[in-house]
């Protein structure tokens, strides 16, 4: 249940709250030029999600199997040199940038030979601009998120499988061609207004993607009360184990003793936080209370 309810999070986070045009502004450039008309903006985004999630899954695979510390293709290989602790020790994520576009620009190559073949119109009117999806910063920013959640994680068990790495890549796509479609709605419309002569072209597109950029901060929180609302409730005891179960850790990275054995988490607290009451007697304490107290 709880791996449902993250790949839910993923996917609203990277389509509407965590928008990575309207949020990161990453991906302006294609945001920009290829925004004049709505049927090629929509090309635009469904080309961009197809390469980000071919790029999305290259990315995971090398990132799990090569590039990060203990990754099992590496270990192997270099064990043929060193020694076993050495071997998976061995660190290639100084490599990432350069693994990342070049899955990047093979993806773009094989979008781009398909569209001209079967959509010789939609290739004509996207011009330079598909070539370009190779230099586009969502992409890679999307195949940097993923490793962030691979090998940014202290917690083997914290890892993004490949599950929630596809569902970021898709979803953001998803969330890039929501944006430029509504980016070229608009901007049919202006083309019948009477804009500022210093104002037309990229500055009113400009102003116009920051108006969307607020308008789409009203999304922010949606994930935190959507995610309320899937959890089923837990007692409060079971909630004050599992803040006090992160604050141990959080004690402990601070070079607190570790735990004896057999000694529980209101042990622990009682330990570092004296005349602390035990957690059946204390039913309705503060869950910030708990948790502060245990690390301080």
């Amino acid at each position: 249940m709880d791996y449902i309810i993250d790949i839910i999070m993923i996917a609203i986070s990277a389509a509407l709250i965590n928008n990575f045009v309207l949020y990161y502004f990453v991906g302006i450039c294609p945001f920009i030029g290829v925004s004049r008309k709505v049927d090629m903006a929509f090309g635009m985004g469904l080309a961009v999600t197809f390469v980000i999630c071919i790029a999305a899954f290259l990315s995971w695979t090398v990132t799990t199997l090569i590039l990060v510390p203990g990754a099992p293709l590496s270990s192997y290989i270099a064990g043929f040199f060193l020694s076993p602790e050495k071997a998976a020790q061995v660190d290639l994520s100084v490599l990432s940038y350069i693994v990342y576009i070049f899955a990047i620009s093979s993806s773009v190559q094989f979008v781009e030979m398909y569209v001209r073949k079967f959509f010789p119109a939609l290739y004509k009117s996207f011009g330079v601009f598909l070539p370009l999806i190779t230099t586009n910063c969502a992409i890679l920013f999307a195949c940097l998120t993923i490793m962030s959640h691979i090998a940014g994680v202290d917690n083997p068990a914290d890892r993004w499988d490949l599950g929630q790495a596809l569902v970021l890549a898709f979803f953001g796509g998803v969330g890039f061609t929501i944006a430029i479609v509504i980016m070229a709605g608009i901007r049919e419309e202006l083309e019948l207004c009477d804009i500022p002569k210093p104002l037309e072209g990229a500055a009113i597109t400009l102003i116009v993607g920051g108006i969307l950029a607020l308008g789409f901060m009203g999304f922010t929180g949606v994930d935190s009360g959507l995610r309320k609302a899937l959890t089923p409730d837990q007692p409060l005891e079971a909630a004050i184990y599992n803040q006090t179960e992160n604050a141990i850790l959080i004690a402990d990275s601070r070079g607190r003793p570790p735990l004896p054995d057999g000694e529980g988490l209101a042990g622990s607290i009682s330990k570092w936080a004296p005349g602390h009451k035990s957690l059946s007697t204390e039913g309705t304490g503060d869950l910030n209370a708990h948790l502060e107290m245990a690390i301080k």
